[in-house]
């Protein structure tokens, strides 16, 4: 592939770094042709996470005789790299742990090799992987990419005092509204939720909710739908929770998760990474509630979780969550492929055992132990400071929840096909925006969901 076709359109650098969760990496060619190592750039660069994958590729390479150059990258260096690597024809052979957007970035670009993708998958079994993972990972019939593991967005609630106040689940707008109102007391918001400007979890926390309602940020054919009456109305309960039934002040991704585990909320949304630090794994994020005193673990063994959510303009459950991949480049080794088949059988346990909390397996198993892989995931060590397994903190139900998300992920535009615009509009992120307007009383949910819509209709004008 020449340097022209390489050429990385602007819209590669106009997507934000919540959406490529990605770093920087060596201006080396990929290995392979010219008899180097295989290179691999991998989106995982906490140190420990680095120093895990290099055992795995030393083991790769000892049953492989493949040698393996594994570069960590750095969260702000991402898209630079891209560009400039595709423009000199050296972009890596592999890239592991690439979210949704991304994936369609590169295909968008000509940058991957969806036949290498393909035989993976068909070598492992597509029957072994979330059919919605891989749905999401394809354009068309084309499998663009490897879907690896993923994390849900949850609904966390009390669930010992919905129990004692007598509260249905809460599954729906009806029931998260009821529930909200039934337990907010002076002393404890029934719901606390993101409504900062300048951060994604906001648009995170909203569109979560927003999916089950119907919102969808662009129809099929690509054109803006944020002013839509299911979008409006979804505006609407959101104001609802937060001007009714939320803490003061704006809230973060830090001060939802204080509230919660200090036992001030009621509920909170927020990812499958909650689920270490509800248990008291992580001492710079424990939970302080008046009972975790006693029993770091209360909050763990008090609560419920809900992923997919209802709204009454919506055709079912829906929820937001990520799904990231293993992707093979054009022009890559051929070892390629088989570095990412070593991921997703004999190197994927330890793979998943970075985070097991936010890396939710979306292989089930092989064909001869068709649950190897989830059953191994509820027994992978979970925390930072302290490790126990999730299976020995939560409850079958709560790990049920969380195991089957990412069979009913559904996020803004990656089913439409618009990976460019997510990306874009979490640069400039005009949901937050709207969201800190309407829940600090500059406009009402109407006007949010008109504020939205047209500062998104602005970016995708500038994609084109």
């Amino acid at each position: 592939m020449g340097a022209t076709r390489r050429r990385v359109r602007a819209a590669v650098a106009a997507v934000g770094v919540g959406v490529l969760v990605a770093g920087c990496g060596s201006g080396d060619s990929g290995g392979g042709e010219d008899g180097g190592p295989l290179t691999v750039w991998t989106l995982e660069n906490l140190p420990d996470r680095v120093a895990a994958q290099e055992e795995i590729a030393a083991a790769f390479t000892e049953s492989s005789g493949v040698e393996v150059e594994l570069v960590a990258v750095d969260p702000n260096q991402f898209n630079q790299l891209l560009t400039s690597s595709a423009a000199a024809g050296e972009l890596p052979d592999v890239v592991g742990a690439l979210p949704l957007a991304g994936v369609q970035l590169l295909a968008t670009n000509e940058l991957l090799d969806p036949d290498a993708a393909a035989s993976v998958i068909e070598g492992l079994g597509a029957d072994t992987f979330s059919e919605r993972a891989l749905e999401l990972t394809r354009d068309g019939d084309t499998q663009l990419a490897v879907p690896s593991d993923g994390w849900a967005q949850l609904l966390v609630y009390r669930q010992d005092l919905f129990e004692a106040a007598g509260l249905a689940p809460p599954e729906t707008y009806e029931d998260i509204l009821a529930a909200a109102q039934a337990l907010d007391t002076p002393e404890r918001a029934g719901f606390v939720g993101a409504t900062v400007p300048n951060d994604a979890f906001t648009q995170q926390t909203f569109e979560h909710l927003a999916l089950g309602n119907g919102c969808e940020l662009v129809d099929d054919g690509g054109e803006v739908t944020l002013d839509s009456d299911a979008c409006v109305a979804s505006f609407e309960f959101y104001d609802r929770l937060i001007s009714d039934h939320s803490v003061a002040g704006a809230q973060d991704v830090d001060t939802t998760r204080a509230a919660y585990f200090a036992g001030q909320a009621a509920m909170v949304v927020w990812s499958s990474f909650i689920l270490d630090e509800m248990a008291g794994l992580r001492a710079d994020a424990a939970p302080t509630c008046p009972e975790c005193a006693g029993n770091p673990a209360f909050l763990a063994e008090n609560s419920g979780v809900v992923t997919a959510i209802s709204g009454p303009d919506g055709d079912g459950a829906a929820q937001f969550g990520e799904i990231v991949s293993w992707a093979v480049t054009a022009d890559a080794s051929s070892a390629a492929a088989d570095f990412v088949t070593y991921m997703l059988e004999d190197g994927y346990e330890q793979w998943l055992g970075f985070s097991p909390e936010g890396k939710v397996p979306t292989r089930s198993g092989t064909a001869e132990e068709p649950t190897r892989f989830i059953d191994a995931w509820a027994t992978l060590p979970a925390g930072v400071d302290t490790k126990a397994p999730l299976s020995d903190l939560y409850s079958p139900e709560v790990l049920e929840a969380v195991r089957t998300a990412p069979d009913t992920i559904s996020p803004w535009g990656i089913p439409q096909g618009q990976g460019a615009l997510v990306g874009a509009a979490l640069g400039e992120l005009p949901v937050p925006q709207a969201i800190a307007a309407m829940t600090g009383g500059e406009v009402d949910p109407p006007g949010a969901a008109q504020q939205a819509a047209d500062a998104l209709r602005e970016i995708a004008a500038s994609l084109e």
